[in-house]
Formats: structure tokens, sequence, C-alpha cells
């Protein structure tokens, strides 16, 4: 039997992580937050024991089946809506509760939910946004973590078109935005038709 006792819970500094050097911005890179075990072993057990969902999108006037699965965990009462979609709150399971406990360690936040999402392979995808409504603060904390294969995650700056940035996500890795970065800058994860392998994200928010 799997348990989370095997994930370490060391609080590191940013000794262990680098600051992506971007205007208008404050975002912070963990490399290696997980071991490859660590990250194997909480890989498969989100896979079977999140419930995932599958959602439908409306864009330009037509319906899409969005390009991944998702699952909402959080606090009583904490719902969370985006593009028309409204997420069903389901309550925090024992495993989720350890991981936010050492994502909050890291990120100095208080977590009261996370949006997970399935990408079952590189033809599954994020479109251009940020994690910028009203219901996330003023200048939210976004911690997100990643499992599986590695994607690339794209940013670009509201205002300024010369001002791009790309970052690698791979297994265990740890991606920290606060600060104005939602204010200032868009983010995906663009379709890759040539990966196969599977990846599953963890952003931790705080509702208020």
């Amino acid at each position: 039997m799997i348990t989370y006792d095997l994930f370490s819970y060391s609080n590191a500094g940013c000794e262990d992580c680098s600051e992506i050097d971007i205007p208008d911005a404050e975002v912070f890179l963990y490399p290696s937050l997980l071991s490859n075990q660590e990250a194997d072993q909480l890989f498969d057990i989100l896979k079977t024991s999140i419930i995932w969902e599958k959602h439908k999108i409306k864009l330009y006037g037509e319906v899409h089946d969005v390009p991944r699965l998702t699952a909402w965990y959080g606090d009583p009462n904490k719902s969370y809506e985006y593009s028309g979609i409204k997420l069903k709150t389901r309550l925090w399971n024992a495993g989720l509760l350890k991981i936010r406990e050492k994502i909050e360690t890291i990120s100095k936040t208080k977590f009261n939910s996370v949006l997970l999402n399935l990408y079952r392979s590189g033809s599954d995808s994020v479109l251009w946004h940020s994690d910028d409504e009203p219901e996330l603060g003023k200048n939210p904390v976004i911690g997100s973590l990643s499992l599986g294969e590695a994607r690339e995650f794209q940013m670009k700056h509201k205002y300024n078109r010369d001002l791009k940035q790309n970052i690698l996500l791979q297994h265990g890795s740890f991606l920290l935005m606060k600060g104005k970065t939602q204010h200032n800058w868009l983010h995906q994860i663009p379709k890759r038709k040539n990966l196969k392998g599977e990846r599953i994200n963890l952003t931790f928010r705080t509702i208020h």
C-alpha cells in the first residue's frame, strides 16, 4: 500500500529555487521539489484517487470539450468558476492535505483550494489566460506542482508583446507565482502532438 509518509517535508528556502527574471512579476521555480520516487508515487495516487471530470466550453459560438480533465478540491463553500464552467467542490482528502502542507511551507501561504488538471497526452492543453478571477484576491499567490510528462509553460506580457518567457515544468517541479504576476502576464500550456505521456498539475489557490 502506498502512503504519503514517503514524502519529505523539509523547509526548503529559495536556495533550492531560481527566480525567473521577468519584469512586473514574481515567479520562482523549484525544479525538483519532489524526488523522482516521490513524484512517481504521487502521480499514481492522484491518477486513481481523484474524481476527474469532463467539461465543455463555448468558444466563438461553438461548444467544445475542454482539452483536459479537471477536479476542484478545497474547504467547504470555496467554489470556483472560470470561462463559464462552475466546478463542483470536493472536500480535501488526506493525501491532498499532506501535499498542501508541503506546498504551504514552501510558499509561506495558506491555501484553501486546489485545481487539478490531467493532461492525457500532448494533445491536451490550456489556452492563454491569467488566474485573476475576483475571488482570488488582489495579488493572488498560485502554487503549481507538476507531475508526469514535462510540458512547456509559456508566458507573455499583457502590455508588451516583446516580453515572453518559456519554462519547462518537469516531473516533481514546483512553480510559485505571486505579486502582480497575474495582472501583467498571461500563461498557457500549448499542444504538443509528439508528446504521448500523461501530466497531472495541481494549482493551489486561496479563494476569498
